[in-house]
């Protein structure tokens, strides 16, 4: 199996430090609202690589933080008139929900930053002891960029290049020895969560939040980080300047990254009005449509987002999710048992879609090649499978195709249709919850109708609701 490594811009041959065992860490999302559909194309990316290296046979010990702790969340915090850990809880759960919405596996661990800041001043303390930070006067630390040898190694940027000025790492500030140092633990501000450390009342900086949550579930040194092509620089650069600075040690083998997700041809962001969360998407599709649609393109190449292409997208798994029926429903009606000679060299036929799909997978997760696999054997199963087929053939085709979309994350096994008097009842029982002030039943009812794929929609005239 070969990965991209960003790190030596080829591929590599993929060989974990202990046989059969794979650490990986993603960088997770900030949590201060709804997660919008880039933070989800890292999440879909990652874990259907996941989900191949267990189909391998390796123990994937998978982590990814949340970043609960941030300006955002605090501005957030301020602009409801709550409390940081109040907002960061909220959508902690929100994400949380939608990942199993996008059918994405749960991680081995989801360590929260706010949970690990004893970590974070220890390592802090070492990189001090060591020479490579040192405290201002206001008791904001610093870390000593030009001290450690191989910083740019990983965005492969010159560090004399970078005295231009580049605005995501270069912070200006009297108290700094050198413009390019960046903080490791800042100072609290009036009405901002902080925590008791050695040089002040204050938080961490971004940056050693991953580095000592990676060390504390992964080791000092782990097999493959990754995340979107924006972490590049100056987030996992100063992950790996922290890290091997700290522990002496390389910090990560593998570095992989996602490229970036656009809209209609633009860069997704709010002011253009072309930003869209998860849940937003949830309400006009499947969100196993939002997966397979990620899934259909190279994860290292741009992906354009529109419309059109979501519904060429439903209409592709819609066709994976027929065959699959198909087979489940000729294997109940057919009266026939066994695989007859015939039948059994037809299935072994099969394995050349599944070594094709495992081919493009080895190939840097080429999810692109292996979702093409995937359709030639629908083609394949399509055309050799009756109501005269034997149920054990039937059966292990449908168990070689459910088993190829698990690796991708896709479901094929269709959400049970509901009746229309069975929604017009829920809703009237939503209605009775909000008359009664009981939110959190009525939340859950829309909740319960969206899983189905209802989506309601309260007007003036009442509730109106369409199948998405």
């Amino acid at each position: 199996m070969k990965i991209y490594n960003t790190l030596t811009r080829k591929k590599e041959e993929f060989k974990p430090i202990e046989e059969g065992k794979v650490r990986m860490y993603v960088c997770g999302p900030t949590v201060y609202n709804y997660i919008h559909i880039g933070n989800a194309r890292p999440m879909i990316i990652f874990d259907t690589f996941r989900r191949y290296l267990e189909y391998k046979g390796y123990e994937v010990t998978y982590v990814s933080n949340f970043t609960d702790v941030d300006d955002k969340i605090i501005k957030a915090a301020i602009e409801e008139n709550t409390t940081a850990e109040e907002i960061s809880t909220r959508f902690i759960k929100e994400c949380k929900k939608d990942m199993a919405d996008l059918n994405i596996k749960p991680a081995t661990t989801n360590p929260l930053a706010t949970n690990e800041i004893a970590g974070m001043i220890e390592m802090i303390e070492t990189l001090i002891e060591k020479g490579y930070a040192y405290a201002a006067e206001d008791g904001t630390v610093y870390y000593r960029t030009r001290k450690f040898d191989g910083y740019g190694k990983l965005s492969h940027k010159n560090i004399d290049d970078l005295e231009a000025g580049h605005r995501d790492i270069k912070v200006t500030g009297e108290l700094k020895e050198d413009p390019l140092d960046f903080v490791l633990w800042k100072p609290k501000k009036e009405g901002e969560p902080y925590w008791e450390s050695p040089w002040c009342k204050g938080r961490p900086g971004w940056h050693i939040e991953c580095s000592v949550m990676a060390k504390k579930y992964l080791g000092d040194t782990i097999d493959i980080h990754a995340g979107g092509e924006d972490l590049v620089f100056p987030h996992h650069e100063n992950e790996i300047a922290q890290s091997e600075a700290a522990n002496g040690v390389p910090f990560a083998n593998y570095w992989m990254h996602n490229g970036f997700l656009n809209i209609n041809n633009q860069k997704m962001s709010k002011s253009l009005g072309n930003f869209f969360t998860v849940r937003e998407i949830g309400e006009k599709y499947d969100l196993q449509v939002l997966r397979f649609f990620m899934l259909n393109a190279h994860y290292r190449t741009p992906l354009n987002f529109s419309k059109e292409l979501m519904d060429v997208a439903k209409n592709s798994l819609e066709r994976i999710i027929t065959a699959a029926e198909n087979l489940k429903h000729l294997s109940g009606v057919t009266e026939k048992e066994d695989m007859t000679g015939e039948e059994n060299e037809l299935f072994e036929q099969t394995e050349l879609f599944v070594k094709k799909f495992e081919a493009a997978m080895d190939d840097d997760a080429n999810t692109a090649d292996a979702v093409a696999s995937v359709f030639e054997f629908v083609k394949f199963a399509n055309s050799n499978a009756s109501a005269e087929s034997s149920k054990a053939y039937l059966e292990a085709m449908y168990q070689r195709l459910f088993t190829l979309c698990d690796v991708l994350g896709i479901i094929v096994e269709r959400k049970q249709e509901i009746l229309d008097a069975d929604i017009e009842k829920l809703i009237e029982e939503r209605q009775m919850a909000r008359k009664e002030k009981n939110f959190a039943r009525a939340d859950e009812i829309r909740d319960t109708l969206l899983e189905m794929g209802i989506v309601l929609e309260d007007t003036r005239e009442g509730v109106k609701w369409k199948r998405a």
